[in-house]
């Protein structure tokens, strides 16, 4: 087996998908079909007989990259990354087609809508006329009782309400910049039903993304990584418990290409939608809509299946689907630039909404069915947050992916390493920090021995994203781990083995 010196780091060339289907390994998507008239009317007779009406956000949009749309570009203090003024928060009569405004701000900014469980409140993140930060704010489905739950000097975005009453967010509260790019860090906080006593989650050092609560009451959401592996292929669908604790990878993260967002379950299946935003990802999310079965485990790539009819015919606007909302396998929310679309499972679709003649500038955003939905099963917290560390419990370091040549006994220690997060950036330009290398700074935190039998037992400090590197008698590499892992405070967690290359 082939060993390395510790600090020699390998690059890897980025590989550009341009669809779900391919990235999946399936056949080709569905080929670009005429808008299908009347599929609304057999969707409300159907998947959506008790959905009167959704609500939407409509705003400008900003040309950048995916994750891209807060904050400000890094040698520019009033170079905001969110689009031109003009936002609203909107009930569409699906039955009607009345468009009912039920929040507006001509002069600031309006996005990601959450629907509460008994469907009479509504949060969202709003950045006022006079503001250049997002927060959270909640009003009545009816337009009554704004109220701000959030503040302070950075964004909080793409919020949702948690079965327990609580809140969980993504923010740029941590201090973080890509360290790729020129643009803020948000990652996963949570709060109390107000907004107050927010804290993280998560230790990314990268984006988090897009959250949504499983049936089962863990958060789906995607997770933005590169431990010593390319910076712009591994962005796939993660998830964690509501506490932090029991990260876990949910689908993609072995296979390079493709953004994984907005993904959230269909309901009566073990099954999600999402929006696989092909190579690096598309503004606002864009790309084609996918459904994915985690049955086969989270590296099958047929597991993945585009329903979304693609570009082929011509029509750029084929493969520019965002936000999708799954009612059923057979029944989608889906938006298209300036329009919200129904979807069906074999990727027909019919527009129920478009912005006003003459405002292209402005986009339609996040179709949400205002309807009561059940609450998912709650998931008691294993954190004890007066602890400032966790425990991590490795079982034999010589079973997982990509061990074989390994010898019992080979392994004698782990390297645990900690990616360090980017808390300033200083000018336009993007350099890595080691040459032709790595854009992540890696902290040394200390060395654990391994067992005879192969395992390992080690206390790490909390909410710190940690790596181990398996060495020999003579300190060298054996395998190296190209994913982190986090433990929340209290927590114990566990691996079966080592994996990656």
């Amino acid at each position: 087996m082939k060993r390395v010196p510790l600090g020699i780091c390998v690059g890897f060339a980025a590989v550009w998908v341009t669809a779900a289907a391919s990235w999946a390994g399936e056949s080709a998507p569905p080929e670009p079909v005429a808008e299908t008239k009347g599929l609304l009317a057999e969707m409300l007779k159907g998947p959506i007989a008790g959905t009167p009406e959704i609500v939407f956000a409509v705003r400008h949009v900003r040309g950048e990259h995916w994750y891209a749309n807060f904050g400000y570009w890094v040698s520019n203090p009033k170079g905001y990354m969110y689009g031109a003024p003009g936002g609203r928060l909107c009930r569409l009569n699906l039955r009607t087609g009345q468009v009912t405004a039920i929040f507006e701000d001509p002069k600031g900014g309006v996005r990601d809508p959450c629907v509460s469980y008994d469907a009479t409140k509504i949060l969202f993140s709003y950045r006022p006329g006079d503001s250049t930060h997002y927060h959270l704010y909640e009003i009545g489905a009816d337009g009554s009782g704004l109220r701000q739950l959030t503040d302070g000097d950075f964004d909080d975005i793409e919020p949702i309400y948690l079965p327990d009453g609580d809140l969980l967010f993504c923010s740029s509260r941590c201090n973080r910049w890509v360290q790729c790019w020129f643009t803020q860090v948000a990652i996963l906080y949570r709060s109390d039903a107000n907004g107050q006593n927010a804290r993280p989650i998560s230790a990314n050092v990268e984006q988090d993304n897009t959250p949504w609560v499983l049936p089962d009451g863990r958060i789906l959401y995607m997770r933005w990584e590169y431990v010593d592996r390319s910076r712009v292929q591994f962005h796939h669908l993660w998830t964690i418990n509501p506490d932090g604790t029991g990260q876990m990878a949910f689908y993609g993260n072995m296979h390079g290409g493709t953004v994984m967002l907005d993904a959230k379950p269909i309901p009566g299946t073990d099954k999600v939608a999402s929006i696989f935003s092909p190579g690096h990802g598309q503004t606002e999310h864009e790309g084609a809509v996918a459904v994915v079965s985690p049955a086969a485990g989270p590296d099958a790539r047929p597991s993945a299946r585009q329903i979304s009819p693609s570009g082929r015919g011509g029509d750029p606007t084929m493969s520019k689907w965002r936000d999708v909302y799954p009612i059923s396998e057979d029944c989608f929310l889906v938006a298209n630039d300036g329009k919200l679309f129904v979807m069906d499972g074999s990727g027909r679709f019919e527009a129920i909404y478009a912005v006003p003649a003459g405002r292209n500038d402005l986009w339609a955003h996040e179709p949400r069915p205002l309807a009561p939905r059940p609450r998912e099963r709650l998931i008691a917290s294993r954190t004890d947050w007066s602890k400032a560390t966790g425990r991590l419990v490795l079982a034999d370091v010589t079973q997982g992916r990509n061990m074989a040549g390994v010898r019992p006994g080979e392994i004698k220690k782990l390297l645990v390493l900690e990616t360090l997060p980017k808390p300033v950036n200083f000018s336009g330009e993007m350099e890595p920090i080691s040459l032709g290398g790595t854009f992540t700074l890696p902290r040394i935190l200390g060395t654990v021995p391994v067992e005879a039998d192969g395992s390992a037992y080690f206390e790490a400090p909390a909410l710190r994203p940690i790596f181990l590197v398996a060495l020999d008698e003579h300190d060298l590499s054996v395998k190296r781990m190209q994913s982190f892992v986090s433990v929340m405070p209290g927590e114990t967690t566990s691996c079966v083995g080592c994996h990656e290359a």
